[in-house]
């Protein structure tokens, strides 16, 4: 069962936009943080950015800080959690696919800008992500 769900991936031209949203599928999810990490083939996962289970701390990737912004839908009707990366001003350098992940702990804050694989419990499958110049 796929728990998280990444979609609104696709092409765009360097200074275009897109919004990726993440479904995550689960009451629980609300009490985790999520993180959009990405991978271009060759190279390691990269932390994007990340937001807490109640989106009053988030944290960013000097390299996309100023262009990029998360958020997250708690929806309090159901057990459904959407967490969104808008992305703006894309370069050809974000090109990569783009995972969500969340948290195995919950209520935990946020560490660094950095990929830790131990922290993360539920990955999704990602979505790529391409920027032409």
């Amino acid at each position: 069962q796929v728990l998280l769900v990444e979609s609104g991936g696709g092409g765009v031209q360097a200074g275009g936009s897109l919004r990726l949203s993440c479904a995550a599928s689960g009451t629980f999810f609300k009490m985790k943080a999520i993180t959009w990490l990405r991978q271009t083939p060759g190279k390691e996962r990269e932390f994007v950015a990340a937001i807490n289970w109640s989106g009053d701390e988030i944290v960013y990737a000097d390299s996309v800080k100023g262009r990029f912004t998360i958020s997250r839908d708690n929806a309090k009707d159901n057990a459904k959690v959407t967490v969104y990366l808008q992305m703006n001003i894309l370069k050809p350098e974000d090109t990569a696919v783009y995972y969500c992940v969340a948290d195995r702990a919950s209520y935990a804050s946020l560490g660094g800008p950095y990929f830790s694989q131990e922290r993360y419990g539920y990955w999704g499958r990602g979505t790529q992500v391409t920027v032409s110049s």
